[in-house]
């Protein structure tokens, strides 16, 4: 088990919760296991909007190390709700392993009276022994998902997690995984990136938007941007002249929705200008998500021609 903070790691402070508890405090919610051995290792203890990307790649280089073991059955990862869904993507996107890494954590902290952590708790180790040939999971309120195109749905309730645009992949009933019979893995490996860490900002289309937000992305130096579109990915054509020059320029630019579900389209002539701009559509992917995949492709080449090539297999598109 990978402790990084959390929720689930919370206590109580005069400012609210704070993440606190190493893994050992955290694991010690989980009833006897007859047979079942837990190495614990403490990467971090922070609440999860403050995780850098260098956090998040440290995860993936331990989740390695860990896996070198081969007496290691699975990997599990506690980890604070608000980025869970960037860390799992990350890490799938460079899990080439048959073995799992589950991802959970909890809306209530532990020892809060009807706490969903011992739960869920118990269902990600419950999946780290079974699922293999997987990727990376997030289990969370008896749910089981694919990392990719899983997200927070939910601010507070404890279903907090899942797909907009997919089932999920099972669920834990009465201490028995369930899955689907149609599951496979969704996503194609990468090696552990070496490269610097670029800039990848996320930029969202509104009402009367404009490009300057866009614009003074480039400017800080970002090397790739997530636009937010509206509908099935439509913006102005001010962002979209603003997007041809930024692919002009080297920038990669790749467009989600805002909307909660459903593929990005080039429907309207607005989407259709971004696609003719030259930015990449992301499919089903997310924000969070897509950021994700394009700071990876960004970390294995300097190239943004050979960024563009490799996004695709990323994105599931």
């Amino acid at each position: 088990m990978i402790a990084t903070g959390g929720t689930i790691a919370s206590q109580p402070t005069m400012s609210g919760l704070a993440a606190s508890l190493q893994g050992r405090s955290v694991i010690s919610a989980l009833p006897p296991t007859a047979g079942l051995r837990v190495d614990v290792i403490d990467l971090c203890t922070v609440d999860s909007s403050c995780l850098t990307i260098g956090h998040q790649l440290d995860l993936v280089e331990q989740v390695r190390v860990a896996l070198a073991d081969p007496e290691v059955t699975g990997v599990v990862v506690t980890h604070g709700t608000d980025t869970l869904e960037e860390s799992a993507f990350l890490l799938d996107l460079h899990h080439d392993d048959p073995r799992p890494v589950v991802l959970t954590g909890s809306q209530l902290p532990l020892g809060h009276e009807g706490s969903d952590a011992p739960r869920n708790l118990s269902d990600a180790f419950l999946v780290a022994q079974q699922a293999r040939d997987l990727g990376v999971l997030i289990v969370f309120n008896g749910h089981v998902h694919a990392a990719r195109g899983t997200v927070k749905r939910h601010t507070l309730d404890a279903h907090a997690f899942g797909d907009p645009s997919h089932e999920p992949l099972g669920r834990i009933l009465g201490g028995e995984l369930l899955l689907r019979p149609d599951v496979q893995r969704r996503s194609t490996p990468l090696p552990m990136p070496r490269g610097a860490t670029p800039r990848v900002d996320i930029v969202t289309h509104h009402s009367d938007g404009d490009s300057v937000l866009l614009r003074a992305s480039i400017a800080a130096g970002a090397r790739g941007i997530v636009l937010v579109g509206a509908g099935t990915g439509n913006a102005t054509p001010e962002i979209a002249e603003a997007v041809r020059e930024a692919t002009l320029a080297g920038v990669v630019v790749a467009v989600t929705s805002r909307c909660a579900a459903g593929p990005v389209a080039p429907v309207y002539a607005s989407g259709g200008d971004l696609l003719a701009a030259g930015a990449i559509l992301t499919g089903h992917l997310r924000a969070s998500q897509t950021r994700i995949a394009l700071l990876s492709a960004l970390m294995h080449t300097d190239s943004p021609e050979q960024c563009r090539a490799l996004l695709p297999a990323l994105l599931g598109t």
